[in-house]
């Protein structure tokens, strides 16, 4: 096949016209400017907050495909909740502080702990999502999902005081709703019980109350499925239904003793 009908033919095929991976490069871009503009003592807020409203309107020309007027006037009501934003956020630090006896600097909280990055930058998108802005917060978790190895939809509702430790393989669903002072570790899920397209309009991932903590690799899943307040849930658990107030969920091994020791 000649290079000619080559090129025609993957121009033939490239059929998503509002496919420009632009896009995707100026929110991660976005994103960073938002992180280093909210907690980086020696940026500057005035001159940077100029800065990301040129980089939305670019964001607002890429991602509005049909009504730009409505998604440019986003940014002034997203800038207002910026610093109810920044509030929250420093709440999710101090939980850490006051969480994990490995942590001895706030500091090492902003800069060190991927739970707490992948949780402000959640916390950014959840805003955006609320508004109805098209694609962009799905592209900012998506890249704190690269970056941290937590996928959490900016769909889904969060309280205060949010605590994810250790962070790698945590999933939280769209219509998950998680209440102030929960405790996640790394590998839980938070996800549907079951996976249809019809269901998108409907609450398909758990609720999580207040004062929970959610071990490691501990699987709850179900729209239905309420985690009651001060309930502990133990590693490796696998929850389908609801869990009353101040319990405690195990995941118990099964264990069997082996009678020859010749015996694999």
């Amino acid at each position: 096949m000649e290079k000619a009908e080559i090129v025609k033919n993957i121009i033939q095929h490239k059929k998503q016209p509002n496919l420009k991976f632009q896009l995707k490069e100026k929110t991660e871009a976005f994103t960073k400017q938002l992180f280093y503009t909210l907690f980086d003592i020696n940026t500057p807020v005035e001159e940077n907050l100029d800065i990301l409203e040129k980089e939305f309107s670019l964001l607002v020309e890429l991602a509005c495909w049909e009504d730009c007027e409505s998604c440019s006037a986003v940014w002034n009501k997203y800038l207002g909740k910026l610093p109810e934003i920044l509030e929250l956020l420093n709440l999710d630090a101090e939980a850490v502080i006051n969480c994990d006896p490995a942590t001895q600097l706030i500091e090492e909280v902003y800069m060190a702990y991927p739970g707490f990055y992948a949780i402000a930058v959640y916390r950014l998108a959840h805003e955006l999502y609320k508004e109805g802005f098209p694609l962009v917060p799905r592209l900012m978790t998506e890249y704190a999902h690269h970056k941290t190895g937590v996928d959490l939809h900016p769909g889904a509702q969060v309280g205060k005081s949010f605590f994810i430790d250790h962070a790698t393989g945590v999933v939280i669903g769209q219509t998950a709703i998680i209440k102030d002072n929960v405790k996640i570790y790394q590998g839980v899920t938070l996800g549907g019980l079951f996976v249809a397209k019809h269901l998108h309009a409907t609450k398909r991932h758990p609720t999580i109350e207040n004062n929970v903590t959610i071990y490691a690799n501990a699987t709850i899943l179900g729209g239905e499925t309420v985690i009651g307040e001060n309930t502990i849930i133990g590693g490796n658990a696998w929850i389908t239904s609801s869990v009353p107030a101040n319990s405690k969920v195990y995941h118990t091994p099964n264990i069997k003793i082996k009678t020859n020791s010749n015996v694999i």
